[in-house]
C-alpha cells in the first residue's frame, strides 16, 4: 500500500514562494517517477511537474523558470518550490505515484494524496 501526504500550501501574496512537500511511504519503488498536480475551481486536474527515479524533471508550461521539482530520497519526500507566484496558481496541489514513459507521465489512479491548497492574493 502505498501513501501520499502533502504539505506546504497556505496564502501568498502574488510574486511569493512557496514549498510543498510529498512524503510517501508503502511500497512506491514499482512507481518510476512521482508528479504534482493542481486543481482549480471548475477546471480539470492538471499535471504541474513530475520526476523520475533517476531524476529527470519536466513542466508544465505554465510554470517552467518559477517551479522546481526535486527529491530526497533519504527522507522519501518529493518537493515543490514554488516562486513567482500568481493568483492562477491557487488551486488545490495533489501529489501522485506513477510512471513516466518517454514524454507521458502516466498517474497511477489509486495512489493519490489528499492535497493542499495554495491562494495566491493580488
Amino acid at each position: 500500500q502505498v501513501q501520499l501526504v502533502e504539505s506546504g500550501g497556505g496564502l501568498v501574496q502574488a510574486g511569493g514562494s512557496l514549498r510543498l512537500s510529498c512524503v510517501s511511504s508503502g511500497n512506491i519503488f514499482r512507481f518510476n517517477a512521482v508528479g504534482w498536480y493542481r486543481q482549480a475551481p471548475g477546471k480539470e486536474r492538471e499535471l504541474v511537474a513530475d520526476i523520475t527515479t533517476n531524476g529527470r524533471t519536466n513542466y508544465a508550461d505554465s510554470v517552467k523558470g518559477r517551479f522546481t521539482i526535486s527529491e530526497d530520497n533519504t527522507a522519501n519526500t518529493v518537493y515543490l518550490q514554488m516562486n513567482s507566484l500568481q493568483p492562477e496558481d491557487t488551486a488545490i496541489y495533489f501529489c501522485n505515484a506513477g510512471t513516466r514513459v518517454r514524454n507521458t507521465y502516466f498517474p497511477s489512479t489509486d495512489y493519490w494524496g489528499r492535497g493542499t491548497q495554495v491562494t495566491v492574493s493580488s
